[in-house]
Order: C-alpha cells, then structure tokens, then sequence
C-alpha cells in the first residue's frame, strides 16, 4: 500500500470517528429542549388536578443517545396517569424517528375523607361519620373522596373501618327505588302517557332497571328515577 492510500485511509478513520464522538454530544445538547417540553406538558396537565400539585422530573440515562430532533411531542402512556410516580412519553417529530419515556413524580396536596368509625356494607354515610384530613393523596388510594359532598348520602358498597380514606369506588349512590315500596309506572309515547300504581320487587339506584308488580297482578320492567317513578318503555 502507497503512503497516498494509506493517507486518505487514515482521513477517512479520523472523519467517521469525530462523527462518532459528536453523536453523544448532539443529543445531550437537546437534553434541555427535552425537558423543557415536558415541564410545559406537567404544567398543562396537572392544572385540573385537586389541590397543589408540586411535580419533578427524573434524569435520563447518562448512556441514552438520540438522534437530532427539532419537535418533541409529550404524551402520557395509555394505562398511566399523572399521579406520584409516572412516566411520560416524548416523541420527535422529525427529522428523526424515536421515542423515550421520562420518569416523572407528581405530588398533591389537598383535602380528602376519612371514616371516623366502622361503616358495614349498605350503611348511609351521614355528615359525622367522615372527616376532613389534609396530606398527599398522590399516597393515598386511587379515587379517594376529596369532598364530603361526594360521600354523605351514598351507601356504603364494601364496609369502611374507623381511620380509613374514603374511597369513591366503594361508595354508591342511594335507592331511588327500594323492595317493597310503592312506586308509580309511566310509559310516554306518541300523543300519549300512561302512569299506575304498583310495588318495586327490587332495589334500584337512579337508571338501573328495576321490576314491578302492578296492581292487576302483571310484572313490568322499567327504569328507576327519583322520586318512586319508574319509567317503562312501550
């Protein structure tokens, strides 16, 4: 080999290898633009959040490389929230084609219930028997009670001991129709409304079906609403 040849050689190493050490350098160049389209995604979407919300984002992998971007998109992952520790995912829109997942924590303070004694299953929870707490609920349960209107009046689904946070999902709202009662059935149609007297078989929140027993004997199905009306499609 000619000292001519081994000399582009030798310049074709050097450029490949300065392309190979910038590669790095670009990407944690755009670590700032990254992180700065994901606090402005935090800040949007953890405004309807109750209470103050307080968030931070993690750090990346020091070995992570990307590719040069000129447009990241923020995303939330489908399944995840933004509720203590999380993730958001950050696309480039181009020139590049790469997605990465940020870790994030969110932190909210603010009000929530707790039962101030055991409440079994179907108890109706009245205005002394929960109380107001303040604290992180990113910590609590999922779908903590964070207003007592949200709580009294509804019936207890799964029973609650003493000290324990309220949560919505084992609360339901109140029989808009209950076994036994006397209720009235009202079908509306076309140029026309039929109501009667009968006697609920069965126990109903508000929009659930429910059975009744009219007082010729026939039992008819309709919808329950407030108030003991039963509406009956004809």
């Amino acid at each position: 080999m000619n000292f001519l040849c081994t000399h582009r050689l030798l310049r074709h190493f050097c450029a490949i290898s300065c392309l190979l050490f910038l590669a790095p350098l670009l990407s944690h160049a755009q670590t700032p633009q990254l992180y700065s389209a994901v606090d402005d995604y935090l800040r949007t979407q953890t405004k309807g959040l109750p209470g103050k919300t307080t968030y931070s984002i993690g750090q990346l992998d020091r070995r992570t490389e990307l590719s040069p971007c000129n447009a990241f998109e923020p995303f939330l992952p489908s399944g995840s929230r933004l509720w203590g520790k999380a993730t958001v995912g950050v696309r480039c829109l181009g020139p590049s084609n790469w997605t990465i997942y940020v870790p994030v924590q969110v932190n909210v303070t603010g009000n929530y219930l707790i039962s101030t004694r055991a409440m079994p299953a179907g108890y109706v929870v009245g205005a002394t028997d929960v109380v107001v707490r303040s604290g992180d609920l990113s910590r609590l349960p999922v779908n903590v009670v964070t207003d007592q209107t949200q709580a009294i009046g509804k019936i207890v689904k799964n029973g609650f001991s003493a000290g324990q946070p309220v949560r919505g999902d084992l609360l339901v709202d109140p029989w808009a129709v209950q076994q036994g009662q006397n209720v009235r059935t009202v079908s509306n149609g076309p140029g026309f409304s039929v109501s009667s007297e009968g006697k609920a078989l069965n126990n109903a929140i508000a929009g659930q079906v429910v059975q009744v027993r009219t007082a010729s004997g026939q039992t008819v199905s309709g919808i329950a609403r407030p108030g003991g009306i039963v509406e009956v499609s004809h």
